[in-house]
């Protein structure tokens, strides 16, 4: 019996207002409260609400058989709280039946693990203890920014006494090998590795509403018989997507809501498959092979690399000036300057930045406040610069009252 796992990225950053040059040394507010509460509040009708209704409703018809898993990074949840405390409810009920598993990740869905073994891991226990104060769970496996993964990532996640971690089932590091087995880090094979197949996870998060794709109109029948095919040998199905897919991606007109409440459905009738947590799955199956990634992979395009958020000058330079102040901001250590280097992290203001062209670029238009990746990276630095002499002068005026 294959098992099926089901894993939800949630995540919406907080987006800068349009900050000119002559803003800077006279205006340090740096968020459009007009989007982001649009933005929360749109998503929230669309998406988080009725799609958390939706499993709350399978959970209650299915029992036990049926667990999904999300991670939620800090930046939403501090916009649930302030924009939209109904879905933060909702998520709490979720997690009240006991089949929802919650991962860790980055606070700020961040870059850190390319950059700052330091930030990365007080950015994760925060994660941690945010998901434990909100939902009463203590994740157990986690996953980085973007599924951004390689041995070193892995090793500092290990070193952490996780147990499992998420990342891409990249074709260029698998080769041959399935995703659809458990694998183990190279550098600590204690940590157990679930592999996104991306091929079934894309059948739903993207292809499902192209009306060019040979497959379509897709029907739970015909995924589900996918699912069970004996000549796709494997012991689970890792299908990992962005949330915001059901409703959002994918619009309720697609239907994309009565496909997934089906879907739990058909599964178990099979007999061929379950459900399970990733915190289950890497305590049911051993590894198979460890899995060998010197270099960063991620889940992004079709080249599963992370040059969608560092692969060009603008964003290396935004990333270097970001990291080169970090010292300074865990030295003044003050409330409004952490709350202002969180959200300067998040992962996409660097992917606004982006200048390459991709397969699925419409995936990287999706929510972007700016016309062009310069435009973006000029935002970003005037923000970075205002943000920068703010607190030289907070830590000199520091250094007069000792």
């Amino acid at each position: 019996m294959k098992t099926i796992c089901l894993y939800f990225q949630v995540h919406q950053p907080f987006r800068l207002k349009k900050y000119r040059f002559f803003n800077m040394g006279k205006d340090h507010h740096y968020l459009d409260d007009f989007a982001n509460r649009s933005i929360m509040k749109k998503v929230a009708e669309r998406c988080y609400i009725p799609m958390n209704s939706l499993i709350l409703k399978l959970i209650k018809k299915h029992g036990k058989d049926f667990k999904v898993s999300f991670s939620i990074s800090g930046m939403a949840i501090e916009q649930f709280r302030e924009y939209a405390p109904e879905v933060l409810k909702s998520f709490k009920k979720l997690a009240d039946t006991g089949n929802v598993e919650f991962l860790a990740e980055t606070y700020s869905h961040s870059l850190s693990s390319l950059i700052n073994k330091d930030e990365f891991k007080d950015q994760v226990k925060r994660h941690v203890a945010l998901i434990k104060e909100e939902f009463g769970y203590k994740p157990v496996i986690s996953r980085n920014t973007e599924l951004i993964y390689s041995d070193d990532i892995g090793e500092m996640v290990a070193d952490m006494g996780f147990k499992g971690m998420l990342a891409e089932g990249a074709r260029h590091v698998l080769g041959w090998k399935s995703p659809d087995f458990v694998y183990a880090n190279a550098l600590n094979p204690r940590l157990k590795l679930l592999l996104r197949n991306f091929k079934l996870s894309d059948d739903i998060a993207f292809r499902f509403s192209d009306r060019g794709w040979d497959c379509w109109p897709l029907t739970v029948e015909n995924y589900v018989s996918w699912l069970v095919n004996d000549d796709a040998p494997g012991e689970v199905i890792n299908l990992f997507m962005d949330y915001e897919t059901f409703g959002e991606h994918q619009w309720a007109d697609t239907g994309i809501f009565d496909f997934f409440e089906r879907l739990p459905k058909y599964a178990l009738s099979t007999k061929k498959l379950c459900f399970g947590t990733p915190k289950e799955v890497v305590a049911k199956y051993q590894p198979v092979a460890v899995l060998h990634s010197p270099y960063p992979f991620s889940w992004a395009d079709e080249e599963r690399d992370i040059t969608a958020w560092l692969g060009n000058e603008l964003q290396d330079e935004a990333f270097r000036n970001l990291y080169s102040i970090r010292n300074k901001v865990k030295k003044l250590n003050d409330p409004d300057y952490n709350h202002v280097w969180d959200f300067l992290q998040t992962s996409d203001h660097f992917y606004y930045m982006a200048t390459k062209w991709f397969s699925d670029g419409d995936v990287h238009s999706y929510f972007n406040p700016y016309d062009t990746p310069y435009e973006a990276f000029i935002n970003y630095m005037n923000v970075f610069s205002d943000f920068n002499r703010e607190l030289d002068l907070a830590l000199k005026v520091t250094k007069k009252k000792k």
